[in-house]
């Protein structure tokens, strides 16, 4: 049997993964003018203010009032903690090793799913978070001698894709009721708003930061934090959610590529050896039966979009 190719569904996939993959260089650069936080607020307020006129021309309604404190509570995990967490881990781990460990998010959400609501962790999801645990180790290993600083970055990344698992455990409800764009768009103003304590001092880092860093900032604002989403849906709509996330997984991949040609970041064979570990676990963690695989609803896969950098 013959597959077609669509032309647009296949620009649609590397767009998102190429986008989503861009952002772990683009935070290294960011982070030679910007703090940690104050990177984190800049881009979320670029974004956030993208999508207010994205809802205003699509007419996207806002949550029900009883909703707001989860929504303020899930974007603060999602959005907040996760990139001050990742962007402070970046400041001493690659990017290429910072994409890896963040594409274990969906072993912490299936990990968080069973101890929470006793969701079923088959064999094959217990392998794989060991095979990526050991897979982490050897990223540790391979890392500047294992000097402190790069091992409390390896751990901060850890915490951003945490943070990240507890927001996909905790979502399904008001997917179901929302739908994935609007909540998404919810989540990440909550995430903005929650990082406004950090405003102080952003204006004199901005004029005295240099204009191409700037630019990179404006980027990762609208490239990685907004476009992937249409991209993603756009091939939900057209193939289900199966196919829109199952070449995700090569997020990474193109990130230490990306990193290569834009930082000139390489890594040591025991780095790539675990990266290697690291994804063959996720991969072996998230493998479904074909039931499961047909399933085109946002709730089943939107674990996998693990890269909202």
């Amino acid at each position: 049997m013959r597959v077609k190719l669509q032309p647009k569904i296949v620009i649609a996939q590397l767009l998102t993964i190429i986008l989503w993959a861009s952002a772990f260089p683009g935070i290294r650069i960011a982070l030679t003018a910007y703090s940690p936080e104050h990177l984190s607020l800049l881009r979320l307020v670029i974004g956030s203010a993208l999508l207010l006129i994205i809802a205003f021309f699509l007419n996207i309604p806002l949550p029900e009032l009883k909703d707001i404190p989860v929504i303020l509570l899930l974007g603060f995990l999602a959005f907040a903690v996760y990139h001050v967490a990742l962007n402070y881990g970046e400041r001493t781990v690659s990017a290429g090793v910072a994409s890896l460990l963040v594409s274990t998010t969906p072993i912490f959400t299936a990990l968080i799913a069973f101890l929470y609501s006793g969701e079923r962790l088959k064999v094959q999801g217990w392998m794989g978070a060991l095979i990526a645990l050991i897979g982490v180790v050897f990223i540790t290993i391979g890392g500047s001698s294992t000097n402190f600083s790069f091992t409390i970055g390896i751990f901060l990344v850890l915490l951003a894709a945490l943070s990240e698992s507890f927001y996909f455990v905790f979502q399904h409800t008001y997917l179901k009721k929302y739908g994935f764009f609007p909540f998404t768009m919810y989540t990440i103003w909550a995430g903005t708003i929650s990082m406004l304590f950090f405003t102080p001092g952003l204006g004199q880092e901005i004029l005295q930061a240099p204009m191409e860093v700037t630019l990179v900032v404006i980027y990762l604002g609208i490239f990685p934090t907004v476009i992937p989403y249409f991209a993603i849906a756009y091939v939900t709509s057209k193939n289900g959610a199966a196919e829109a996330t199952s070449s995700l997984y090569l997020t990474p991949a193109f990130s230490f590529l990306i990193a290569w040609i834009w930082l000139g970041e390489t890594h040591t064979i025991h780095a790539i050896f675990g990266g290697i570990l690291t994804l063959l676990g996720v991969s072996i963690s998230n493998l479904k039966n074909k039931a499961e695989e047909n399933d085109v609803s946002w709730e089943g896969h939107s674990k996998k979009l693990h890269n909202s950098t």
